[in-house]
């Protein structure tokens, strides 16, 4: 749950958001909290554009986004 909750803080500050490339060639955002610790990865995108649409995407519904447990 602190992850969780981690992710939901952090990820409405667009500066807590890193755009990186992979070596194969394709791009993947990281989310940062505050301490610069990297707290969540993305999937992988074809261009930088598709990551960058991913962090818009995740900033915008994380917030409000509905945790359900299924243990």
């Amino acid at each position: 749950m602190n992850g969780i909750t981690s992710v939901q803080k952090n990820a409405g500050s667009t500066d807590r958001f890193e755009v990186k490339t992979a070596k194969n060639g394709k791009a993947h955002f990281v989310l940062k909290a505050a301490n610069h610790q990297v707290i969540r990865a993305s999937q992988m995108y074809k261009t930088d554009a598709a990551a960058r649409n991913g962090i818009k995407s995740v900033g915008k519904s994380a917030a409000e986004a509905k945790v359900k447990d299924l243990t």
